[in-house]
């Protein structure tokens, strides 16, 4: 059994809005119909049945077709059917006919000042309406204020008095206008209110894709170089043990570790927690590099940053290590971190880049020029000639007026890192 108020709850907020619009629509014509059709129904007696007849027909009619209009008009405007052009031109028709009709009676009808106040509130109400539901389907919203004119000179009794014909004429226009522009608004409203809903949707899907982007991109930087130092280790202690060397266990242990650490750090990923620390990741790559017979040297301050300043270049010095491992065949390679004014670079620079080395685009490096975009940083990667690869990476630090770390330092020969591509 459902909770009252379930039909209402299960609505999406533009739903809830476009309801409340329909339903105020809908409710021109009722209002119509009580505020004109009631005084001429009361006056029923003192009328006449016949005329009482005849414009309770005329206001009943009015009110349904406005109401019919108004509803085929939201659902074109919504884009649920054609433009309903047909109900249109019936209904000014209709709003024209009843308003000649209203004229037509307080000039030549009975006498009397019930049939005049009956008249009255036909000729200031019906044509306002009527305009106010035409706004709603047309698409020129100069042809609704020809319309509005229109009917204001339809319902003027050229009969009465100057003033009072002026008065009529100036209850009409405005009338019928402050109906119409409230329609066009209301439509501009409940068009928003949806546009603003996908916009919603649209920064939700947004969001998502780039989350998924963050986890792709950490995940590749966490397991890049774990399986390249993985995949160098177990095929070393698969040659010791061909040769039956004892250190061949000794390996697989290191293997079995990196692997539990791989682990842990997809775990980290997955959380989002996972940041790199500059000094680890320094001695993991020098250990790694060293244990390859590439020969690795570390000049620079490695400690004092920001957080957010070693954790970027953390990233970096894993996915340079992970590169001069994969590609190209190394004999040496340098890690230089300077402290400048207001930045941090950080270079890596190794040699045995093929002729045709990497330009320095692969996923790897796009990565991690993502991350340090968010921070303001840039990478610049690329062969050096010679057979070397040099990366730089710059970090601006956070507050230009802090402490800076260690003073100024400066790595060797103009650091240079083989950061080819790495595609896991």
């Amino acid at each position: 059994m459902s909770r009252p108020g379930g039909w209402w709850g299960r609505k999406s907020t533009p739903a809830k809005f476009e309801t409340y619009t329909r339903w105020s629509f809908h409710s021109f014509p009722l209002i119509e119909f009580v505020t004109v059709g009631g005084p001429v129904l009361g006056r029923a007696g003192k009328i006449g049945p016949g005329l009482t007849a005849l414009l309770v027909f005329l206001v009943t009619l009015h009110c349904v077709l406005c109401a019919v209009s108004a509803s085929h008009a939201l659902d074109w405007l919504r884009g649920q059917r054609e433009q309903p052009r047909r109900l249109v031109w019936a209904l000014g028709g209709l709003t024209a006919v009843v308003a000649g009709s209203a004229v037509a009676i307080a000039e030549h009808g009975p006498a009397g000042r019930d049939v005049d106040e009956a008249v009255a509130g036909i000729l200031l109400i019906a044509p306002a309406f009527g305009a106010g539901i035409v706004a709603l389907g047309v698409r020129n919203r100069l042809r609704v204020l020809v319309f509005a004119a229109g009917a204001t000179l339809g319902s003027l009794p050229f009969g009465m008095p100057a003033p009072a014909t002026l008065t009529v004429a100036a209850v009409v226009l405005f009338g019928g206008g402050f109906v119409a522009f409230t329609s066009v608004f209301s439509v501009r409203l409940l068009n928003a209110v949806y546009e603003l809903d996908e916009a919603r949707e649209t920064r939700t899907r947004l969001a998502v894709a780039e989350e998924r982007l963050r986890f792709g991109r950490d995940l590749h930087d966490v397991m890049g170089r774990n399986l390249a130092v993985i995949a160098l280790k177990s095929e070393l202690a698969v040659q010791l043990a061909q040769r039956e060397r004892p250190e061949a266990v000794a390996q697989m242990v290191e293997v079995q570790r990196l692997a539990h650490e791989a682990q842990r750090e997809v775990r980290e990923v997955v959380r989002g927690y996972r940041e790199a620390d500059l000094s680890s990741e320094l001695a993991g790559a020098k250990g790694v590099l060293d244990a390859a017979g590439i020969d690795c040297t570390v000049t620079g301050p490695t400690t004092g940053l920001p957080a957010q300043v070693q954790s970027a270049l953390g990233w970096v010095v894993r996915e340079a290590a992970t590169n001069v491992l994969r590609h190209g065949n190394a004999r040496w390679c340098v890690v230089g971190i300077r402290v400048l004014k207001g930045r941090t670079v950080l270079t890596v620079e190794n040699d045995g880049v093929p002729e045709n080395g990497g330009s320095g685009q692969g996923s790897g490096l796009v990565g991690l020029r993502e991350r340090l975009a968010e921070i303001g940083g840039s990478l610049r990667a690329g062969p050096a000639g010679d057979g070397r690869f040099l990366l730089t990476a710059e970090v601006p630090l956070p507050s230009p007026s802090g402490p800076s770390p260690s003073g100024e330092s400066t790595a060797s020969p103009a650091p240079r890192t083989n950061v080819s591509e790495v595609t896991p």
